[in-house]
């Protein structure tokens, strides 16, 4: 559980630092920090995808992944829609705010949400979690601590307090993946990997989008995608 444990410290690092600061600016700069968030995190998802859909083999460029996608995408987001996480997370949220005397917070709801799904959505988390609860070994989740520290601070300077409270998500599903180790591991092959990051770097591209062009996909009904992504990985088929 040290990998988990110093992911949410340097959260709760980023997100103190990223009140701070950005009641310290302009809306307009806060404006210009989320703009410049969404689009850093769209190319970053871009280039994951791309990483396991044009692999370089023997020097030339394969393709492949796209039904994959389109299967995971499309029949994600039906299970997502049919049992409603995003207002799941949006009662949470809600709830959240209120206990923290944040009703007056107009953000508090969208940067929860937003800083949760950013955080928790990946591959690092995954495998960061299993090696830390296999052999205790927490340098992916070390690694991914850094980059949630920025990331979140920059979300908390633009969104507000909202995004410090994504450590709970954090929490949960790292922690509880790294307690689960040694029964999740002979289901997480290199296959299996390949497509769960292939499809949840489409997820994170729509978080991106999210911020840049205000919310326009549901990206937290889109979660079961990721699962399917997994499970495609024991089909008799190639994709």
């Amino acid at each position: 559980m040290i990998g988990t444990l110093v992911n949410t410290g340097t959260v709760l690092v980023g997100g103190i630092c990223g009140l701070f600061f950005g009641k310290l600016l302009k809306p307009r700069f806060q404006e210009t920090l989320t703009m410049a968030c969404g689009v850093s995190t769209i190319f970053l998802s871009i280039a994951g995808a791309v990483r396991y859909m044009i692999p370089v083999d023997e020097m030339s460029l394969s393709g492949g992944g796209a039904m994959l996608i389109i299967a995971c995408m499309a029949l994600g987001g039906l299970l997502g829609e049919l049992i409603n996480i995003e207002r799941g997370f949006e009662v949470f949220g809600e709830w959240l705010k209120k206990k923290t005397g944040s009703a007056k917070d107009q953000n508090f709801v969208n940067g929860f949400l937003t800083a949760s799904l950013t955080t928790c959505v990946g591959a690092m988390t995954i495998v960061g979690a299993l090696q830390d609860g296999i052999s205790g070994d927490w340098s992916v989740l070390g690694m991914k601590s850094i980059l949630d520290l920025v990331m979140v601070m920059v979300l908390t300077s633009s969104l507000g307090k909202g995004c410090i409270f994504s450590v709970i998500p954090i929490i949960v599903i790292e922690g509880g993946l790294t307690l689960l180790a040694q029964w999740i591991k002979p289901i997480m092959t290199d296959l299996a990997m390949s497509y769960l990051s292939m499809v949840g770097s489409v997820l994170i591209f729509c978080i991106g989008v999210n911020l840049v062009w205000g919310k326009k996909i549901r990206a937290a009904n889109l979660l079961p995608a990721v699962l399917l992504a997994i499970g495609a990985a024991f089909l008799p088929i190639s994709f």
